[in-house]
This record gives C-alpha cells, structure tokens and sequence, in this order.
C-alpha cells in the first residue's frame, strides 16, 4: 500500500453520520472525569486512547464515558470541543446524533435545556469555525420501544431549524425495525427527516425491513445491502443515501479489510453514498484519515470526493437556505 500523494484536510466535506458522545476526544473525557474526581481509568488504554475489545464492549465503555456528561454545561463543552475537531479536518457542515437519554433521561424538560446548549455552542462554532451542526434525536434501539417512544417524545416537542432529523442507533441484532415504527411515525409527522442505522451487522434483510417498516430517506452503514444487488438496485432507484463508515466498518471487523469495503461497488450501481468517522477517537480515524484510506485502496481522488461532499449536501436534513450558504463552501 502505497502513502497517500495529497493532503485531504483542507478539501471540504460534509459528515452525516457522527455520534455526538462518540467523537467526545478522550482527553476531554479525562479532563471532565478529572473536575468531577471520576475514577474512569479503565477505559483508557496507556497511549491515552479507549480502551475496548469488540463491539458489546464499545457499547459498554461509550456509555461509560458519557457518566461524566452530567449537564447541558458538559454537553455545550463537548460540541464546541467536537466541532473544533471536525473542522480541523475540512468538515464544513456535520449533522451529529442526540440522544434524549444521555441528554435528561428522556424528560421533555431536561432535554429542552440541553438541546440549548448544544444549539449555542453550534452557532458559537460556525462563528468560529466555519462548520454548520444540525441535530438528529436518536433512538437508542438497545433500550427497547418504550424508551424509543421517549426519545421521539422529545424529538416531536423540539423539532426546528436545528433539531431536523431523527433517527435508530445502538445495538441493531436488538429487536426489528417494526418494533419502532410508532416513533417513527411521529417524528414524520412533526416534519423531521427520518435516518435509521441498518445492514452494518444485520444483512440484507435488515435493510430492506428498515426502509418499508420506518420509511427512512437514508440508512447508516448499509453496507450488507451488497449482498442482495436487487435490494442495492432498489435503494439506488429510491434515491435512499447510504451514510457509509468505513474504518468504522475496518476497525470493527463489519468487514475484514479496507480492500473488501462494498463502498466503490455501491457506488457503482448507482447508491448515493456518504462517507463519515461513526466515533472517531473510538475507532482511530478522522474525515481526512478516511479519505487518505480511499485514495490508497481504491485510487479516489478530488473528482470522487467533491463527488461525496455534494451527495452529502444533497442528502443534508438542513433547509435550502443552509443548503445554500453550505454549498459556497464546497465551490
């Protein structure tokens, strides 16, 4: 494998699949636990990074890390703190998954105070970074349907020109897509944009009951679609956006190595395809580390990443005006 010919930070991208707790920077993390006298050493590896093996333990040492995000306060430091990074790599519009459970255990109120947070560290962030958040209010799927139907309680009572989209993450092996359909109703009807992660570790099948069942425009991962090209050509037909993640994918062992990610042959049967980081310090990446990797394995170069960058934009959960003041930044 041969070392990248150009430096991709500086190429403007558009990210539509982060979790906001995820990319918290772990010395952020330590330094919060540190204020709070919260011993969180073992989730630590020596070098300072997370430490975990496999995806159940991620799940474990994720929430684990979130204990010390105690407050909207906390959460308007951990925006700030994760959209100086994104930027730092090129992201010029991000759209980051919000869970009301981490965010006030799924009380209106509480979740309220700290989507305010969040909101004025983002708009402190375009200020000062040149990068726009929009906010997707997300089901954590593992917690099961009732605390889903917390979650788009929330969403309903707030969606706005900030909080546009909703969505189904966690454990995706937990349940079916159906189980989750009365939230997602819901959440259509107050007007937001409907994502839902899928075919990551579940196969085609997976997917395919997520778009009929909760009738989403987009699908996190869906790489597994690959394996069914009638159910790839109907998604392309659709014009459902993949959110695709490939070192995510790579580090997780979704799939065995960056050589056998579907990414190029979805795109090649015509998916529209993103490209984001999931959890970034969880998984060793950055938006410019995922496009290195793109360049090495499958020769891509500017046209396929401006290429990226505008399907990102297209599929966006943002109004026109966003779009459009968004889309000079990618000129």
């Amino acid at each position: 494998m041969t070392e990248p010919t150009s430096d991709w930070r500086d190429i403007p991208k558009v990210e539509l699949h982060l979790h906001l707790e995820g990319a918290a920077p772990p010395a952020f993390i330590r330094g919060l636990a540190a204020e709070k006298g919260m011993d969180l050493s073992a989730i630590f590896r020596p070098d300072g990074g997370y430490r975990y093996e496999g995806f159940e333990h991620f799940l474990q040492v994720y929430e684990a890390a979130c204990q010390v995000l105690t407050g909207p306060e906390e959460f308007r430091r951990l925006t700030l703190a994760v959209l100086e990074e994104s930027a730092s790599q090129g992201v010029v519009y991000t759209e980051a998954f919000l869970s009301p459970e981490f965010c006030g255990g799924g009380d209106v109120g509480a979740w309220r105070e700290y989507l305010a947070a969040i909101q004025d560290a983002a708009m402190q962030a375009e200020r000062d970074f040149g990068i726009t958040l929009r906010g997707c209010a997300t089901i954590i799927r593992h917690l099961g349907p009732d605390k889903g139907r917390d979650t788009a309680r929330c969403a309903v009572e707030t969606a706005g020109d900030f909080l546009t989209g909703f969505g189904l993450a966690g454990a995706e092996m937990m349940g079916r897509p159906g189980d989750y359909a009365w939230s997602f109703d819901a959440a259509r009807e107050a007007g937001l944009r409907l994502t839902a992660h899928a075919g990551e570790w579940g196969g085609p099948d997976m997917v395919a009951d997520t778009i009929r069942d909760l009738k989403v425009e987009r699908i996190g991962h869906g790489i597994n679609a690959i394996r069914d090209l009638a159910l790839v050509d109907d998604i392309a037909e659709k014009g459902i956006v993949l959110e695709v993640c490939p070192g995510s994918n790579v580090f997780l062992g979704a799939v065995p190595s960056w050589k056998d990610h579907p990414l190029p042959k979805l795109m090649a049967r015509g998916v529209k395809c993103t490209v984001s980081t999931d959890d970034p310090p969880f998984f060793h990446t950055t938006m410019s580390n995922e496009y290195d990797m793109l360049e090495q394995v499958f020769d891509f170069g500017e046209s396929e990443f401006r290429h990226l960058a505008e399907t990102g934009l297209a599929g966006a959960f943002c109004d026109e005006a966003t779009r459009e003041r968004v889309r000079k930044r990618l000129a």
